[in-house]
C-alpha cells in the first residue's frame, strides 16, 4: 500500500496514512484516460454554431429567368448556394456533442491518474485546512508554506466555508468535494492535495466491490464439510 506523509498547513509531519492500493496504487492507463478525458470536454461543449441554410436567407423565391434561351446558366432560386448571398450547404448545425461513457471506465480513469500522482510525489494529505476567517491572503500563505507553488487542486468538504471563500478568486487553486473530483481537474493541475475524510471517501467511492466484500465477511468461519458425491452401482450384466 502507498504511504503519504500527513501534515497540517505549517507544513509539520503529524503521521503517516496508508492509501488503499485499489485506488491509488493501480497501473497508469494512457488510452482509458485519454478516452475520459473526451468525453469530459465533449460534455463541456456548447453545441450552438450554427449557419444559415437556404431557407434561413433573404431573397425571392421565384425564378429569376427562364430555364433556356438566355445564354446564361439555369437557375431556380436567388437563394441557392452557388450565389453570392445564398444559403450554406451542410454547414455547421446546433447539435448535443456529449455521450454516454460506462461507469467503470470513468472510475477507472480516476484509479488511473489518482495513481500516477501518487507515483509522481504529487499527492499531499492534509490533516485539516483550518483557517480562522475568510481570506484569500492567509490562504495563499498556507500554500506557500506547503511549498505548493503551481496549479493545486483542494479535496475537501464543502462545509468548510473559510476554505471555499478564501480560494474561490485564487486564480492558482480549486476546491473541490471528493464527488466532484474530475479527471480534467486531476491532469490540469499541479498538485493534488486531500484531506482525511476526503481520501477515506475516494477510497470507498472508487474502491472494487470486491474488496468490500471482503472487509465485511467474517474472519473466524467454521468450514462446511465437502458433500459425499453419490456413485452409481455398476449395473449387472446380463447371464
Amino acid at each position: 500500500m502507498p504511504t503519504v506523509k500527513v501534515r497540517n498547513i505549517k507544513n509539520e509531519e503529524i503521521g503517516d496514512v496508508q492509501l488503499s492500493d485499489a485506488v491509488f496504487g493501480a497501473p497508469f492507463n494512457e488510452a482509458l484516460v485519454h478516452a475520459a478525458v473526451r468525453n469530459f470536454m465533449a460534455h463541456g461543449r456548447q453545441g450552438t454554431s450554427a449557419t444559415k441554410t437556404r431557407g434561413d436567407v433573404s431573397g425571392s423565391g421565384r425564378k429569376l429567368w427562364k430555364q433556356k434561351g438566355t445564354g446564361r446558366a439555369r437557375i431556380a432560386s436567388l437563394r441557392s448556394p452557388l450565389w453570392k448571398g445564398g444559403g450554406n450547404a451542410h454547414g455547421p448545425q446546433p447539435r448535443d456533442w456529449s455521450y454516454n461513457m460506462p461507469k467503470k471506465m470513468r472510475q477507472g480513469a480516476l484509479r488511473s491518474a489518482l495513481s500516477e500522482r501518487v507515483r509522481e510525489g504529487n499527492v499531499f494529505v492534509v490533516d485539516a485546512w483550518t483557517l480562522d476567517k475568510p481570506k484569500t491572503k492567509d490562504f495563499s500563505a498556507s500554500l506557500g508554506k506547503l511549498g505548493l507553488g503551481g496549479k493545486t487542486l483542494i479535496v475537501d468538504s464543502l462545509e468548510n466555508e473559510n476554505l471555499l471563500l478564501s480560494a474561490r478568486n485564487f486564480r492558482r487553486a480549486k476546491v473541490v468535494n471528493s464527488f466532484a473530483l474530475n479527471i480534467y481537474d486531476l491532469l490540469y493541475h499541479d498538485h493534488l492535495v486531500l484531506s482525511r475524510t476526503a481520501a477515506e471517501e475516494l477510497e470507498q467511492l472508487l474502491g472494487s466491490r470486491k474488496e468490500e466484500i471482503e472487509s465485511h465477511e467474517p474472519e473466524n468461519v467454521e468450514e462446511e464439510p465437502a458433500k459425499v458425491k453419490r456413485t452409481r452401482k455398476p449395473k449387472k450384466e446380463a447371464a
